[in-house]
Order: structure tokens, then C-alpha cells, then sequence
């Protein structure tokens, strides 16, 4: 049976209004209307969104490059590269004496504009990756891989790498190569990890003369008045976001007036910025004191790289007090004497023997050997050792006599973790490394004191080891086996 099918013929539309007719004009005109964003192979909004990422990751990358330490470095010194660090050997294997290493440092990779070197970076050996290990694992001694390596560039690559595992923080910044480290192999330096270069600073502080000794006494008198120190710290405040007027303490010299201004600084050591405050407040005080004459701003009362009783009471920069008690079985063992021995060589050395000498905070053995080389690591102001060094070393039996109390009291560690030396590309790594770099956002001053506190630490190991070594009477005979030099410098200047 077959069924017919039929078409279904649509019906015709009605004639469209007038009404209509202007509906599907300006639909046809909204359709046909010409977008910005059809020109895009994207919609406008999935554009906008990729070019934001791309904005912030080069605004990111171009900071990064032209205020961060790989622009630094490559402005400052060629002869590293932040990616070059990571090649920490170098390829000869050559084995022999270690004083015969005399050929040049290889010629560094070029620079681009922004720091990067041109070359990739070496990949390290697997020889070496094991000795890293080791030396990591307490098996190999870091103080052995000159003499077993026969390479001292090689030794420093190793040890470097080493203490960038164990305390997890890169170096980045810290130049290793062009240094010849056998010049320094049983001399000057000990477990060197690469070289840094030199800083230096300068400071300020205000002396003023008067007509008279009664008109610099009522000067005196206003400054160290209570009622005035509001007026005085908003008009020395105005230098600076992190300059903070604490005190203002006076003396006076016949008609002369000498004003030492103390404020806090931050987490920069902060000279300049006490110099520009100290310079608002001359400015404000010649309107009420016409007749004073400024004649330098600095009048030594700060008193700034010099040996001075004033930073001694005091205190000057950061003042820290560091202490540890040493177990009896850990002076036997490590330190090869006894409390008693170590309390009585303190007494009689770093108390009596200082005094007889006269010293002005020169109570300890040697706390200016561990100042100076953190300074100068750090990115300090090497001069600013002469203040900065001032200790009291305090022994004491405790424990019923068995255990050893050492304390350390240091009333004028002058540091910063910002500006000056600080923002060069090795002192910078040197600061990453304790976790100290830069301004600490959140807590500003923080970085600065935790760094005076390292200092303060250092130089309480350092204390402890040179007395330990004078107690058993072993210092003549360590300097003799592992610091004494047997190479002829009159030959090596020729």
C-alpha cells in the first residue's frame, strides 16, 4: 500500500508594518555597526586580560633587572654573572700543587643591557656533585678540600655550593671567579667562599659658636628641654620616612655648644639621614638664635669612628648583649681545657691586663678581628670598626662550677642593611645569606637588628675560641700549623 507524501507548503508571512519595518532597520543596523574589537582574533575582555598578565610580568622583569643585583653586578664588576654562578667548577681537572695554580682567571662571559650573561651556565660535574654531598654530610671536612683537591678555585666552587645546600639561600651576587685563592691558601682567609669588594661611608654631627658661653648655655638649655623635644623631632622628622628623633644631649666647650642628636634610622646604619635632620633643626634654630654660628656639622661629640667613653655609657647605633652557656663536657672535648682555667685567663686578661693598658672598651680578646670581616662582608663602614668593636667579655662558672656562662656586651654595633655598601652585588649576597638583606617592610629596623645581633654572636665564638686556644696553650702552635705563610712575597711582587 503506498502512501503519498506531501510537501507542507509554509504559509505566507503577513505584510510586515510600518512599526516592523523600523524594528528590522535598526536591527539591521545594530548588526551591521563595526566593533573596536572585531578587528581582534580574541573577544576584547580574554585581550584585555592577556596583555595585564604580559604588562606585569615584563614591568616585573624589567624591576628585577634594573634595580636588582644582576644590573648591580654588571655595572659594578664583570667578572661574575647571576647565572653564571651556578657553574661553580671549572672544567680542568689538571691534578698538582696547589701553589703551582698560577694561570689567569678565565675572561668573564659578555653582559646584555640587562645583566644576563650571553653564555648558559655549566653544569656541574658528577665528581663533584659527590664531594658536594659529602661535604654536606658531614663526611668530607670543608677545611680539607684544598689540600685533597690540589685546586683551590675548584675548593671554593665546592664549598660554595655546599653552604648554598645547607642553608637553602642562594649567593647570587657574591663573585667567585677572578680571585686567585691559592694567594690566600694558609694565610689572610680561611673556607673562602668568593670575595667581596670595599665600601666606605662618612658621617655628620653639629658644633655651633656663640658670642658667649651664657648665650651657648641657654641654646643648651632649650635643646634638653623636655617642653621643646616635640617641636624639635617634627622638624627633624621632615628628613626622612625612617628618621625618628629620640634624644638630644648637649655639651658645652667655653662658648662653643656641641649637639648629639640620636634617632632611629630604620634598617639603614643612617648618617645621612641624621645629617639632613640635624640640618632642618639648625635652619629652625637660627631664626630664634641669630647670633649662632655653625661651624661644622660634624663636632665630633657623636663621636663617630673614634675610640669614645661617650658610645661607651652611651651607647651608639645598636647596643647588644649576647650570651651562651657551654656544657663541661663540650669545653673538655672541643675547647681542650677547663672552666676554671678559662674564668681565671679572663680575669686576668681581658679585665686586669685592659685595665692596666688603659683600653676605653677594649675589654675582650679580639672582637675587632670578627667586626671588621663581618663590616666589610656586609657591606659597612669599615672605619666604624673603631666604635663598633668596643666589647666587655664576661666568663662564669655556673652549674655548681661544671658549666661555662660567656657573655658579650657591645653597647655601639654601628650597621645597616640598607644603602651605602650594602647595595653592591657581593655585600647584597652577603646579607641574602643571613636573611638580613634590604628593608624589612613589616617591621622596618628589624633587619639592621638582627644583623647587630649575627655581629654580636660572631664575636662571642670568636671570644671563646681565642681564650680556649691561650688557656691550653695552643695558639702559638695552631697560628704555626694552619695560618703561617711560607711564600716568598718578595718573588710574587716582582
Amino acid at each position: 500500500m503506498a502512501v503519498e507524501g506531501r510537501r507542507r507548503v509554509p504559509l505566507p508571512l503577513p505584510p510586515p508594518t510600518r512599526r516592523g519595518k523600523q524594528q528590522q532597520q535598526q536591527g539591521g543596523e545594530r548588526a551591521r555597526r563595526v566593533q573596536a574589537g572585531d578587528a581582534l582574533p580574541l573577544p576584547i575582555r580574554h585581550t584585555n586580560l592577556i596583555f595585564s598578565a604580559l604588562f606585569a610580568a615584563s614591568l616585573a622583569y624589567l624591576m628585577r633587572r634594573f634595580f636588582g643585583i644582576a644590573f648591580v653586578q654588571s655595572v659594578v664588576s664583570n667578572s661574575d654573572d647571576e647565572e653564571e654562578e651556578e657553574d661553580f667548577l671549572i672544567d680542568s681537572r689538571a691534578a698538582g700543587p696547589v701553589a703551582a695554580q698560577a694561570t689567569p682567571p678565565p675572561a668573564p662571559a659578555p653582559f646584555s643591557l640587562l645583566g644576563s650573561a650571553c653564555a648558559a651556565p655549566k653544569k656541574m660535574p658528577e665528581e663533584d656533585e659527590e664531594i658536594v654531598a659529602e661535604v654536606v654530610a658531614g663526611k668530607i671536612p670543608s677545611y680539607v678540600l684544598e689540600t685533597r683537591l690540589g685546586d683551590c678555585r675548584r675548593a671554593a666552587g665546592i664549598r660554595r655550593e655546599a653552604l648554598r645546600r645547607t642553608t637553602g639561600r642562594e649567593i647570587r651576587g657574591l663573585p667567585l671567579d677572578g680571585f686567585d685563592y691559592a694567594s690566600i691558601l694558609g694565610q689572610c682567609c680561611e673556607l673562602p667562599v668568593g670575595y667581596v669588594q670595599l665600601p666606605d661611608g662618612m658621617t655628620r654631627a653639629p658644633v655651633a659658636r656663640f658670642p658667649s658661653a651664657r648665650r651657648a648655655a641657654e641654646l643648651k638649655g632649650f635643646l634638653e628641654n623636655p617642653a621643646n623635644f616635640d617641636t624639635l623631632a617634627m622638624v627633624f622628622n621632615r628628613s626622612s620616612r625612617f628618621a625618628r628623633l629620640q634624644r638630644v644631649k648637649c655639651a658645652v666647650a667655653g662658648r662653643n655648644l656641641y649637639m648629639r642628636f640620636s634617632c632611629s634610622t630604620g634598617d639603614a646604619m643612617g648618617m645621612n639621614m641624621v645629617s639632613k635632620g640635624v640640618q632642618n633643626v639648625l635652619d629652625y634654630l637660627q631664626d630664634d638664635f641669630p647670633d649662632m654660628d655653625v661651624i661644622s656639622i660634624s663636632g665630633n661629640f657623636c663621636s663617630d669612628k673614634k675610640s669614645a667613653a661617650v658610645n661607651w655609657i652611651e651607647g651608639r647605633g645598636k647596643s647588644v648583649v649576647c650570651e651562651a652557656v657551654i656544657k663541661e663536657e663540650v669545653v673538655k672535648k672541643v675547647l681542650k681545657t677547663n672552666v676554671q682555667s678559662l674564668v681565671e685567663l679572663n680575669v686576668i686578661k681581658n679585665l686586669a691586663g685592659s685595665a692596666v693598658a688603659g683600653a676605653l672598651g677594649g675589654f675582650n680578646a679580639h672582637a675587632s678581628n670578627i667586626v671588621t670581616a663581618i663590616f666589610i662582608a656586609t657591606g659597612q663602614d669599615p672605619a666604624q670598626n673603631v666604635e663598633s668593636s668596643q666589647c666587655i667579655t664576661m666568663l662564669e662558672a655556673v652549674n655548681d662550677g661544671k658549666d661555662l656562662h660567656i657573655s658579650v656586651t657591645m653597647p655601639s654595633i654601628e650597621v645597616g642593611t640598607v644603602g651605602g655598601g650594602t647595595q653592591l652585588a657581593s655585600q647584597s649576597a652577603c646579607l641574602d645569606l643571613l636573611g638580613v638583606k634590604g628593608a624589612n617592610r613589616e617591621s622596618p629596623g628589624s633587619n639592621a637588628r638582627l644583623l647587630a645581633a649575627v655581629v654580636a654572636g660572631a664575636v662571642l665564638a670568636g671570644e671563646l675560641s681565642l681564650i680556649s686556644a691561650q688557656a691550653a696553650g695552643h695558639l702559638v702552635q695552631s697560628h704555626m700549623k694552619y695560618n703561617r705563610s711560607s711564600k716568598d712575597m718578595s718573588k710574587v711582587a716582582s
